[in-house]
């Protein structure tokens, strides 16, 4: 598997095997740790992940409104993981004024995800590389909000 850029099915087999290995008490790596993490922050995704053999496969639409939760959870680790090494520069910072925001460290994840969700929509919507100083400046539109 490519750490920086699994395949839709290496991604969601990550997370379905994060989840059987702490469902059974196995010990689990740093990054799977974190994704435990962010799971036990979404009850509401328990029973896809305790059923890989139904939901490996499984699309959404969001234009019928319908939330990937393994897109979801992974953007998530996208987050941590910049929030982590403060790229891009500046996002550590903000993460913690969004914290104190809302007295909330999942609303202010919330609050960067949909950043980075709009910021890759864009990127992929015009075929461009990630715009940084963009996403920069809707994670400073959400701290002023």
């Amino acid at each position: 598997m490519s750490l920086y850029n699994p395949s839709r099915d290496q991604a969601r087999q990550f997370l379905f095997d994060a989840w059987a290995k702490f469902k059974q008490h196995v010990q689990l790596s740093d990054l799977e740790k974190i994704a435990i993490e962010v799971m036990q922050m979404h009850p509401e995704y328990h029973t896809i992940l305790d059923a890989p053999e139904r939901y490996m496969q499984q699309q959404y639409f969001p234009e019928m409104g319908e939330t990937n939760p393994f897109l979801h959870l992974s953007l998530h680790l996208s987050v941590i993981e910049q929030i982590s090494i403060n790229q891009p520069i500046g996002i550590h910072g903000i993460y913690e004024q969004l914290k104190q925001k809302h007295q909330d460290q999942h609303l202010a994840q919330h609050d960067i995800l949909e950043c980075l969700a709009e910021t890759i929509w864009q990127s992929q919507r015009n075929n461009t590389p990630l715009d940084s100083a963009h996403y920069l400046s809707l994670l400073q539109q959400r701290v002023a909000a």
